[in-house]
């Protein structure tokens, strides 16, 4: 059973960074197109950014592209999500996942993060 496992959350305060990381325990992400997704209290979940195995990179929006690294390490079948400049608008429940129709994983707890003003 692939248990997406999620990290790296926490508070800060604004302009501040963290970096999370995503892991698919009992399985591999292989070559998929992994993304981060992120929840906001009272909101629907949205796409942050996503990685493909050949590097490509897809960001939400110019502003998450300025401030957000993502990156993947295959041989740690990890994904990686660094935010720096954060705002409190960042604030939101952040998740992992395939980013290609069908071939999802279910959703693990996510890690929250906490930016404040």
């Amino acid at each position: 059973q692939v248990q997406l496992v999620e990290s790296g959350g926490g508070w800060v305060q604004a302009g501040g960074s963290l970096r999370l990381s995503c892991t698919a325990s009992g399985g591999t992400f292989g070559d998929y197109i992994i993304g981060w997704f992120r929840q906001a209290p009272g909101k629907e979940r949205e796409f942050v950014a996503s990685i493909a195995g050949s590097g490509v990179r897809i960001f939400r929006s110019d502003s998450v592209k300025a401030r957000c690294t993502i990156s993947r390490d295959n041989t740690k079948n990890t994904v990686y999500l660094e935010m720096n400049s954060l705002k409190p608008e960042d604030t939101a429940v952040y998740y992992c996942n395939v980013a290609e129709d069908g071939v999802g994983f279910p959703w693990g707890q996510g890690t929250q993060v906490t930016v404040s003003s």
